[in-house]
């Protein structure tokens, strides 16, 4: 049963895990997983285009990643540069007038995936009735320290509040359903700040398994919980 369109999440964030499993059952490099994990995220897109989901924010890479083996971090580093080039002439971005957003510290990054990353973002900047945000070289407790950081350097800023940390923070909007694939219970350093209220919803399957039903699941999930705020 479809859910209630008042009661879809206006900003959906997923932890997308599971990719080195699912590689490692069909016997293959654990990396390649990320192959239908990318796969996965374009049939996302539709789904959120079709229950009409404001703004999606997807965690796709953390600093821990940075950890990994070389060879894996390389192929991820080719993927991510493969997939996001691809979005600069996908037609349901300038269809949809889909802002893309990148989150973390980039320039942590290859410079070459960098130049792609700011293409990106200034190609599709005045788009206004979607937002998809990558959190890539992405960790919640370095974003809070990062605005620390950016406030204590603005001389205008003479007194913090909630209002003025959350515009110094790389994400301003605050996020209702979290969704984790993967089997794994916590949400492992993302959207700190911006998740401190929102629904959670874990889910066995790996990522490349997670299916339009499984997201409709979700979908259902959010609309029956009474969302309280601590009151």
């Amino acid at each position: 049963m479809k859910p209630s369109s008042n009661k879809v999440p206006r900003h959906l964030g997923i932890i997308l895990d599971g990719n080195r499993r699912f590689a490692k059952r069909l016997m293959l490099k654990p990396w390649m997983g990320h192959e239908w994990g990318a796969k996965k995220v374009e049939e996302l897109f539709n789904w959120c285009l079709e229950y009409d989901i404001k703004e999606l924010t997807l965690f796709c890479f953390s600093l821990e990643n940075f950890n990994r083996p070389k060879e894996e971090f390389d192929y991820l580093m080719n993927i991510f540069k493969k997939e996001f080039t691809k979005l600069l002439t996908d037609e349901r971005i300038y269809k949809n007038k889909i802002k893309l957003n990148f989150i973390g510290r980039l320039w942590m990054l290859p410079e070459d995936l960098q130049k792609t990353l700011n293409e990106v973002m200034e190609k599709t900047k005045d788009h206004k009735n979607y937002q998809v945000n990558f959190a890539i070289s992405y960790g919640g407790k370095q974003e809070i320290i990062d605005a620390i950081k950016k406030i204590k350097e603005n001389p205008n800023i003479k007194e913090i509040n909630e209002e003025i940390f959350k515009e110094n923070l790389n994400l301003n909007s605050d996020i209702d359903l979290i969704i984790r694939t993967g089997g794994e219970k916590r949400i492992s350093n993302f959207l700190i700040w911006q998740g401190s209220y929102a629904e959670l919803i874990f889910i066995d399957k790996v990522w490349p398994e997670f299916s339009k039903e499984d997201f409709i699941e979700c979908l259902k999930e959010y609309s029956e919980r009474e969302r309280r705020f601590g009151k």
